[in-house]
């Protein structure tokens, strides 16, 4: 799963978690002064160790989140799969539907309907 640790420094060493992109926090957020965002990938339990760390958390929903260089993170699928974009339609790493990190093969037919139906 995805999710966001917010602060003025990375995520702790925490076993399980990989740090995908960061930003800096959206002057929108309370308190965002400085801040930056890490889009974190690791499981649950990985998740509860930060929160008891101290560390302050964003659970991720779909939707898109910008990264304010131009690209960002694609969410979807009830927060199960993922997309690293380097521009909106420009994919650099990604987890599908599958649940394998994507890496299709050039010429490699997709099965759309499969993808967002799941049949």
């Amino acid at each position: 799963m995805m999710f966001i640790v917010r602060g003025n420094d990375g995520p702790a060493a925490t076993a399980g978690i990989a740090v995908k992109l960061s930003r800096p926090t959206p002057a929108i957020v309370k308190d965002a002064g400085g801040k930056t965002d890490f889009f974190c990938l690791g499981g649950a339990a990985a998740m509860a160790a930060l929160r008891a760390a101290g560390a302050s958390i964003v659970e991720l929903r779909d939707g898109y989140y910008e990264d304010g260089r131009g690209g960002g993170v694609a969410i979807w699928g009830q927060g199960r799969y993922w997309e690293i974009r380097a521009e909106p339609l420009t994919v650099s790493e990604a987890c599908g539907p599958d649940g394998a990190a994507a890496g299709g093969k050039e010429g490699e037919h997709v099965n759309v309907r499969g993808a967002i139906f799941g049949a």
